[in-house]
């Protein structure tokens, strides 16, 4: 096991999703001082929409991709990668109409939010879609100057719209998906492959095993997570569903590096497993570990610091309902992080099974804890539920994480060439 090369590689994963990351940062910040607590509430229901179409982008395209077509031979993973692109395009274009029809029937800003975002969904696909292709080749570096296209078109779009004062829901959204579509072009030329729709019938057939686990697994992280919101909203108010996106934005440089790990933490821990099966386990601890150390670090300085003004300038009143919110959450995220190493160890073994069974619990936990700790507490019971449901959760993964390794059976990976279509 190189720890050196380990260590390079997470970092150009961690570098790629701080600067991906900022612009779903910036574009939540300009919405809360533009929109006040109610009008933020909406934004975060429909952002939190964009998430769920994310999973399910990943669970069918780059997921399969990452576990299947790390370290593959270049003409491998050229159609591989054209394949996951024309998936991740489709699941945007299916999704984008939807949104489109929901935000026509939702009034006021939640209808207005859900129409910009449709219309950017499709770019944001695919755009995701290279980010992971870089990583399963063992080129971060390439995600990271895709990602600085985005963010740099986007800082750029959101100052102007600030300074002419267009900075409203719908505005803001057009400009994310919108500056994500052009990165998601300039990702043809820097990857060198197209999206090839009519080759997606293909790779769900070909992946139908790991794909329909993989998008029940994420579909249930990215429902659980829209249908805790909704709980909030309807339990306490818009105002309460922006909390609680405002604590998830305060926690956001620690969340940056927890995503930026996670990315591709399934493909290296794939490598230990073929290098050095003997530390794969110790990997894991090793990975979840860190992170959560890391994460109650962040959230003690949030609290420290919140109060002298820094939460004012980042969030103006919305701050107020946030506050409270961050040591629940922080308690919660470092849970999630001792989960995290053990989930990609499950996902880099191939159990998909078992990955499907221990998330689909684990989601369940966060819907009750978080739903019932709503209706108990408002967004303050909600983390507090939360919390509690990602400590049962930690137990769960680790767990079916054992099971796997010793259902394991080393095998030669020589994954099949896809046929073209």
């Amino acid at each position: 096991m190189n720890v050196h090369q380990i260590v390079r590689r997470l970092g150009w994963g961690v570098a790629d999703q701080s600067v991906s990351s900022l612009s779903n940062v910036l574009v939540s910040l300009v919405c809360a001082h533009a929109l006040g607590v109610h009008g933020f509430g909406a934004f975060s229901i429909a952002f939190v929409s964009y998430a769920v179409v994310l999973n399910a982008s990943r669970g069918l395209a780059t997921d399969p991709l990452v576990v299947r077509y790390s370290g593959a031979a270049e003409p491998i993973w050229r159609r591989a990668v054209a394949s996951a692109a024309g998936t991740a395009l489709v699941v945007g274009c299916v999704a984008g109409a939807l949104s489109i029809v929901a935000g026509i029937l939702l009034p006021g800003h939640v209808g207005t939010a859900f129409v910009a975002l449709g219309f950017g969904l499709p770019g944001l696909m695919v755009q995701d879609s290279w980010r992971f292709a870089f990583f399963a080749d063992g080129r971060g570096q390439g995600a990271l100057l895709l990602d600085l296209i985005w963010t740099v078109l986007a800082i750029a779009a959101l100052v102007a719209a600030v300074l002419t004062g267009h900075d409203g829901i719908a505005a803001c959204l057009l400009i994310f998906g919108g500056t994500a579509t052009v990165s998601a072009v300039c990702g043809v030329f820097l990857t060198g492959v197209r999206p090839m729709v009519d080759q997606v019938p293909g790779w769900l057939r070909e992946h139908r095993h790991l794909g329909s686990r993989y998008l029940l697994e994420n579909l249930a992280v990215g429902l659980s997570r829209q249908l805790r919101i909704v709980a909030v909203g309807a339990a306490a108010g818009l105002a309460a569903a922006g909390s609680l996106r405002a604590a998830e934005i305060l926690m956001g440089p620690f969340l940056v590096v927890l995503m930026g790990i996670a990315q591709v933490a399934v493909p290296e821990a794939s490598q230990v497993l073929e290098s050095s099966p003997r530390h794969f386990q110790r990997f894991c601890l090793l990975l979840g570990g860190v992170q959560a150390a890391v994460a109650a670090a962040w959230g003690a300085l949030m609290l420290v610091i919140l109060p002298l003004g820094v939460g004012q300038l980042l969030l103006d009143d919305v701050w107020h309902g946030a506050y409270p919110v961050v040591l629940p959450s922080t308690i919660g995220v470092m849970l999630g992080c001792l989960s995290s190493g053990a989930t990609s160890g499950v996902r880099a073994l191939g159990a998909a099974p078992r990955s499907l069974l221990a998330q689909l619990t684990s989601s369940s936990l966060y819907v009750v804890g978080g739903g019932a700790g709503a209706f108990l507490g408002g967004a303050v019971g909600s983390a507090w539920g939360w919390a509690i449901g990602a400590g049962i959760g930690v137990l769960v993964w680790w767990i079916q994480l054992r099971r796997a390794i010793a259902d394991y059976t080393p095998a030669p990976k020589s994954p099949r060439p896809l046929e073209v279509v």
